[in-house]
């Protein structure tokens, strides 16, 4: 057994990690009684790293210390440091984890990590070929994607980004750390509380729980929002790169358009800008395309595919998870016409009953609320709404070029929509195209699924629950930088040079006239585009054998001009909302315990105040509420809850209409106000929507601004522990909540007439009830409440009342079903497509 520990590396680095563990565990014990228990375990640990350097170097690996590896060693043990401190922290919260196990959890990632950091750093071997490459691809996208934070700090804290993602995934966070999880249920964010109906949170997908933490970690939604969106940009990148070399393209190429992609004008502008969902499931698209298709290409194990196909659906994009279906039949299609045999078509197939069978867990629940929510699934007509061109999307290289594609609000976008990359176009007439008709063997699922993507993006703007066909841009945009990665691959030609300059001048000169002719004013802005584009053209033919250094030159020029004249998404809504969270709950704290209700429209707030900040003092929307601590009305979501919606008319983004005060004091139920069975103990009301609020019996006014006025109840609530708000002919003996997803009541009924109890929860389908084991009807009131009732015959007893998901068992087995057939197809792939 030592002789084949000394033989192996990774034997002998073993060895050496217990040979550290002790020598830490040594001093620290020496200096524990001369120094503080602090100074202690930093002398040891400086100790440790130091006998860890020496013997890695003398005995793991074999080669001589240095000055540049002693420096370097340390750095790579502190990255390593932090993430076995991340994965203990998720093994606690997200997976409760007993804390004196968390280390093992956390060991199982760090030791490998420690490994190949070290050997890197100490031996030089970094890994070669494309994933150096594709190291070098990730780093550009990640310098390229600060250039928009320089022009304006809040770029991609956005529209939705900034209502909507970046508050949800900080209370995902603290709802991780406090060990809550999974939540698939937020009662204080009411019409958007329905987390796994919502989809787009990405409750399942692991890599964006651990955002979520990291989010909290950072504490400033803005700077947390740079951070993640560059991930997963980058990650967007380094797939696309590895997507275009399985199909045959050459290193440079795949850099070139792998670096642009990321920074085009729908992904940058639309998806990493505002739509923060959408990036997400993009960002993993091109990963699980090019599993699949070298588990095609029998290279690849079926389970490494079902990874990232996993990672892919469960971001909870269905825009994504179309697109994964359509590259599912193109790959298995392209596989037969390459002549693949019947082995690697079987692990495809499986492979996709393996990946299906995750999608309820996934998508059943958004479909499951759609008899109590706005999403009806019935939808197929044409408004004209973000319906792009075909001349749109073929002017796909000028990056002035903003379409006049009607927006929210208005005719036009004002950002370059349609943009890929200053090359794609002008680019075609150098090409060699001798022999492309033998890319459709290697390319054809990028080709057909380049055709079927324009096609739908000009189609209708509804077709079932997918809205504004701009959103198929992305995957066009990837299925076409496949095509054009390969197509590049093969040179530059300068033969029949004016034919050539011709045709590349005309395509100009067309470009130039649709982006003047789309928005006349820019005219100066054509110009410069154009000047651009035609310069780094000839100096591309010039410098053919430098081609992807003037490629990647010209993505981060053009990005440059873009950002500058464009530095923000004006399509879409600009909230402005402070990011400092510690702040932000500091100003809020005066509102106190529980919920809080917002009478307020975004309509009536002046541009200025949004400007500077200074709408936000007293007033939030959309899920702001929920950064600033407060269980609020108030929130955003893209399914909404009718019932609640007509009560209060409470819009997408927490807007009211002024009738929702009025209707807040109305009653529900029979002698009981609305705001009693929502638990309400604040009401803010905004004062150029309701400038003098009356106050009801019980209520006061609490505080008067220039923005807003405060109600407060003058009473405390009744239970207040729990959701129970009313009860009806039963006394209840005590109310005690159990999480989120359950609540128990013990009651003892009272003499004759109906018994129920009113609960400030919103009615979702999933809630059972049952008192001492039996099951008993639940309803709703008329603004959507849950409500129990007690049938007749009961006198007392224990009252249970849980939801989860409809189907939740079901579904969590059919995913868990799916990852033991990918696990098993793990094993056996060597013999399937041997």
């Amino acid at each position: 057994m030592w002789h084949h520990l000394r033989r192996s590396e990774i034997g002998r680095f073993t060895v050496v990690g217990g040979a550290n563990t002790t020598v830490h565990y040594a001093v620290y014990l020496a200096l524990w009684s001369l120094l503080p228990q602090v100074a202690a375990n930093i002398a040891a640990s400086v100790v440790a790293t130091s006998c860890s350097y020496f013997l890695n170097c003398r005995f793991t690996f074999g080669v001589a210390p240095s000055l540049r590896s002693s420096l370097l060693f340390p750095l790579s043990n502190v990255a390593v440091v932090a993430l076995g401190a991340g994965v203990a922290a998720m093994s606690v919260g997200a997976f409760g984890v007993d804390p004196v196990f968390a280390p093992l959890a956390s060991g199982l990632v760090a030791v490998p990590a420690t490994f190949v950091l070290n050997r890197a750093v100490l031996t030089g071997r970094t890994p070669g070929g494309d994933w150096r490459a594709g190291l070098c691809v990730a780093g550009l996208v990640a310098v390229l994607c600060q250039v928009p934070v320089l022009v304006n700090p809040s770029f991609y804290f956005w529209d939705d980004s900034a209502a909507q993602f970046l508050p949800m995934w900080h209370r995902l966070g603290e709802r991780l750390l406090s060990g809550d999880w999974p939540p698939v249920l937020d009662l204080g964010s009411w019409m958007g509380g329905n987390i796994a109906a919502e989809t787009l949170f990405g409750i399942w997908n692991p890599v964006q729980v651990v955002n979520c933490a990291f989010v909290v970690w950072i504490g400033d939604l803005a700077v947390a929002a740079a951070v993640v969106k560059t991930e997963y940009l980058v990650l967007l990148g380094v797939g696309t790169f590895l997507l275009c070399r399985v199909h045959g393209a050459g290193r440079a190429a795949a850099s070139a358009v792998a670096v642009a992609l990321p920074v085009s004008g729908f992904v940058l502008y639309f998806e990493a800008a505002t739509w923060a969902g959408g990036l997400v499931g993009f960002a993993w698209l091109p990963w699980a395309w090019w599993a699949l298709r070298r588990v095609a290409d029998g290279v690849a194990s079926p389970l490494t595919a079902w990874i990232l196909c996993f990672l892919c659906v469960s971001a909870g994009d269905p825009y994504g998870a179309v697109a994964l279906c359509f590259v599912f039949a193109g790959v298995l299609a392209e596989s037969r016409v390459r002549g693949g045999g019947r082995r690697a078509a079987r692990a495809l197939v499986l492979t996709g009953v393996a990946v299906a069978a995750t999608l309820p867990l996934v998508y059943f629940p958004l479909l499951a609320a759609s008899s109590v929510s706005w999403r009806s699934g019935l939808e197929l007509f044409n408004v004209g709404l973000l319906v792009p061109r075909a001349t749109d999307l073929l002017n796909a290289s000028l990056p002035s070029f903003a379409p006049q594609i009607r927006s929210f609000g208005s005719f036009r976008t004002t950002v370059p929509a349609t943009y890929l990359a200053w090359f794609a176009v002008p680019l075609l007439a150098w090409v060699d195209w001798r022999g492309v008709g033998a890319l459709w063997r290697r390319c054809g699922c990028a080709a057909v699924l380049a055709v079927g993507y324009f096609l739908w993006s000009i189609g209708p703007s509804n077709v079932w629950l997918f809205r504004w066909p701009l959103r198929h841009v992305a995957v066009l945009h990837l299925a076409l930088a496949v095509l054009l990665a390969v197509v590049l691959s093969r040179g530059l030609r300068t033969d029949h040079l004016k034919v050539r300059s011709a045709c590349t001048v005309g395509v100009l000169l067309l470009s130039g006239y649709l982006a003047f002719a789309a928005w006349p004013a820019q005219a100066g802005k054509h110009l410069v585009s154009l000047g651009l584009v035609g310069l780094l053209l000839a100096v591309a033919v010039r410098l053919r054998s430098r081609l992807v250094v003037v490629l990647h030159l010209g993505t981060a020029c053009a990005l440059v001009l873009q950002c500058l004249w464009f530095p923000a998404n004006r399509d879409v809504a600009v909230y402005n909302f402070p990011t400092d969270v510690r702040r932000l709950r500091a100003q809020y704290r005066d509102l106190g315990d529980g919920a809080v209700m917002q009478v307020a429209n975004r309509d009536r707030i002046p541009a200025e105040q949004i400007a500077s900040g200074r709408a936000w003092s007293r007033l939030l929307l959309g899920n702001m509420p929920a950064v600033a601590g407060l269980e609020s009305l108030v929130s955003y979501t893209g399914i909404g809850f009718d019932a609640l919606h007509r009560a209060l008319c409470l819009e997408y983004n927490g807007s009211t209409c002024p009738a929702a005060l009025a209707r807040l004091w109305r009653a529900d139920a029979p002698g009981v106000r609305l705001a009693d069975e929502l638990k309400v103990t604040s009401v803010v009301v905004q004062r150029s929507l309701v400038d003098s609020p009356v106050p009801p019996a019980g209520w006061l006014v609490a505080q008067r601004t220039a923005e807003a006025t405060v109600l407060r109840r003058g009473a405390p609530v009744q239970w207040p522990r729990g959701r129970l708000s009313h009860a009806r002919g039963v006394l209840v003996t005590e109310d005690v909540p159990a999480g989120r997803n359950r609540e128990v009541v013990r009651f003892v009924r009272e003499a004759g007439g109906d018994a129920g109890l009113v609960f400030a929860r919103l009615a979702w389908p999933g809630y059972r009830a049952t008192v001492d084991g039996r099951a008993v009807p639940v309803a709703s009131t008329p603004a959507g409440l849950l409500v129990v009732r007690i049938p007749a015959g009961i006198a007392r007893g224990e009252l249970v009342v849980q939801w989860w998901p409809p189907g939740f068992a079901f579904q969590l087995s059919a995913a868990c079903a799916g990852a033991l057939l990918a696990v098993f197809l793990g094993w056996r792939y060597r013999r399937w497509v041997g």
